[in-house]
């Protein structure tokens, strides 16, 4: 074997079409895009979601519900997740910045923390918002909870 004796495996190369190089190559005239249309035309691009003048699919279906501009859109924190976080890093102080820090929420969310399971440390938490359950948890353990 040599370089010169070196060739693709049998079937794994296919010759290039080659469109619109006259009448000769059985792909000349109209060049494989048929007779006239806009699709047979030089420039021609086809916009997104275009149904070849039918109505398309996105114009037939109704719209409907409603999105709230004004709505804040609240990150739910529960109380035994509070506890897991407590006992994880043994913060006496949570606010919104800590659980920035340790990579628990997002800079731009908003934290309100629930009142599912049971809080047994004394914790002093500051977010932006607690249900009323999860506020009384909080104080009967000791800790203070405070909206900022």
């Amino acid at each position: 074997m040599n370089l010169h004796s070196l060739k693709p495996a049998e079937g794994s190369v296919k010759k290039e079409k080659r469109i619109a190089r006259g009448q000769g190559s059985g792909r000349g005239g109209t060049s494989t895009k048929g007779h006239k249309g806009a699709q047979s035309r030089t420039g021609y691009s086809r916009s997104v979601g275009f149904e070849g003048g039918q109505m398309p699919l996105q114009r037939r279906i109704p719209k409907f519900g409603f999105k709230n501009p004004t709505r804040i859109e609240y990150v739910g924190f529960n109380l035994d997740r509070l506890q897991e976080f407590v006992d994880k890093t043994k913060a006496t102080e949570i606010s919104t910045a800590s659980l920035i820090e340790a990579n628990v929420i997002k800079k731009t969310q908003i934290v309100k923390i629930l009142g599912r399971g049971e809080l047994t440390s004394k914790v002093d938490v500051k977010v932006n918002a607690f249900t009323k359950t999860a506020k009384a948890a909080i104080e009967k353990a000791g800790g203070t909870a405070e909206v900022i």
